[in-house]
């Protein structure tokens, strides 16, 4: 029975192609209620023209997608910088206060050793006060003699000449205290003005980081559902030539595929053509070429080299169907050729087609009778599976390579 899966022909370091969704296909898709003959051209045409719009609007919200993820990240880390400075500041407000704080301290000492001082020199005051009610004959007279009389009197002025000049000392250091303390005040108001511009600073860029992010992932909604909706056409696709076939007899055997002319198509035999790489389903390994089992593209790779003698270097990430057109051209130790007259041993790349072919499709030639180009592949149609088919040589839309 004749199936359309979407061919998956994929390097190892494939990635989906999923893109946006808008609203339009499922009414175009669902439209088609009748059946067709599949040899149809305008029909086959207009299912192109259709897919090709779908897939054109999803890959416009997947771009979108992707460049509001690029600037999101470029705003967050802006973001981060402007955190990172801001936390620097912090800790520059730290060491600051704990300056200011130590100061404060000495000051209040200093204050403190200022008031003992100034307590201790008045009560010297106070004695030589009370000293000078007596006369100095009747001081004399109290003395034990004159050299006593004289020790008392240049100790109680030393005395007050050292409480005097270590006053000045200290309120000296308290000046210079008060002023290096004005200093660092004013170092942590410039700091704490900076904290704030970069706080609001980082509150603006995180809201613009935020709105980006909702913005990409919007985007990003509106292209899954876009994904959603091509599955869902590529399947009613997949139904409409199912019932073809259906009513065909499941004798399926030519017609229009995806603008592709088709004849002689042998069906889906399994494990068929020779190929080795066929022990599990389809993508279940890797082979020699770094690409995916039983996709159309290692298969083409296998039977070139191992039946024609062609040799075929390895893919590096670029092996999609499609991608060969160029990949295989310039060479990662072999080199392709774009030719116009196919002949066996030759690959055919298959453009990417929406509905049959998303990332391209590949075949090899083993014959060739004027216009008919006898092929061999695997996973046409999405099965995993050996088939042959006839296309014509003067398709415009396949590309001949030759090794």
């Amino acid at each position: 029975m004749w199936t359309m899966k979407l061919m998956s022909t994929t390097t190892v370091s494939k990635h989906g192609l999923v893109t946006k969704s808008a609203l339009v296909a499922t009414a175009v898709v669902m439209g088609i209620s009748s059946p067709m003959a599949l040899t149809s051209q305008a029909f086959a045409d207009q299912w192109d023209d259709q897919m090709r719009a779908l897939n054109a609007q999803m890959q416009q919200y997947q771009s979108q997608a992707s460049a509001l993820n690029a600037q999101a990240n470029t705003l967050q880390a802006q973001l981060d910088q402007i955190t990172a400075q801001k936390n620097a500041i912090l800790a520059q407000i730290d060491l600051s206060q704990k300056q200011y704080d130590a100061l404060q301290k000495q000051i209040e000492e200093t204050k403190q050793k200022i008031d003992d001082n100034k307590e201790a020199l008045g009560r010297i005051i106070a004695d030589m006060y009370v000293d000078g009610s007596i006369t100095p004959l009747e001081m004399l007279a109290s003395s034990k003699n004159i050299g006593d009389y004289v020790d008392q009197q240049e100790y109680r002025n030393s005395i007050q000449n050292t409480l005097s000049d270590t006053i000045d000392q200290i309120n000296s250091l308290k000046k210079k205290l008060e002023s290096k303390q004005n200093e660092v005040k004013k170092v942590l108001d410039q700091q704490k003005d900076q904290k704030a511009q970069l706080a609001a600073k980082e509150a603006e860029q995180a809201e613009l980081v935020a709105k980006t992010r909702n913005d990409e992932a919007a985007y990003q909604q509106m292209a899954n559902d876009a994904k959603a909706q091509v599955e869902n056409a590529a399947a009613q696709q997949r139904a409409y030539y199912a019932s073809l076939q259906q009513q065909s007899g499941g004798r399926f055997t030519s017609g229009i595929i995806g603008g592709l002319t088709i004849t002689s198509f042998s069906g889906n035999r399994g494990c068929g053509g020779g190929y080795p790489f066929c022990a599990g389903p389809l993508d279940y390994g890797v082979d020699p070429w770094n690409l995916y089992t039983r996709e159309c593209v290692s298969y083409a790779a296998w039977r070139i080299q191992n039946g024609y003698g062609k040799p075929v270097a390895p893919f590096r990430g670029d092996g999609m169907a499609y991608e060969w057109e160029w990949s295989a051209r310039k060479g990662n130790g072999t080199k392709a050729t774009r030719v116009s007259d196919p002949a066996p041993g030759d690959a055919v790349v298959l453009p990417i087609t929406p509905g049959l072919a998303p990332v391209g499709h590949l075949m090899v030639v083993e014959g060739v009778s004027g216009d008919n180009v006898y092929v061999s592949q695997y996973n046409f149609g999405g099965t995993g599976e050996y088939s042959t088919m006839t296309i014509s040589k003067s398709a415009s839309r396949v590309i001949y390579l030759r090794f």
